[in-house]
């Protein structure tokens, strides 16, 4: 899972910032989200430092999903 989010982190900027593909962005965002709590389940029984690292980080990538998605809907009206 952590080769995963990292992957998805990295495609992320390119398409909202560089290509200003905000839907196929948002579907990025939307797995990245799902893979960091794919992440933190793996974590969390053997890891708990690493589970807590992991905390913020995850709760960063759900604001900016919300932010995605709200420019998304703002600029398709």
């Amino acid at each position: 899972p952590f080769f995963l989010q990292l992957a998805a982190n990295a495609a992320w900027t390119p398409l909202f910032f560089g290509a200003h593909l905000m839907a196929l962005a948002l579907a990025d965002i939307a797995f990245l989200f799902a893979a960091i709590f794919w992440l933190l389940r793996v974590l969390h029984p053997t890891d708990r430092l690493s589970f807590w690292l992991m905390l913020p980080y995850a709760l960063w990538v759900g604001f900016a999903l919300l932010l995605n998605a709200t420019l998304l809907w703002l600029n398709s009206a």
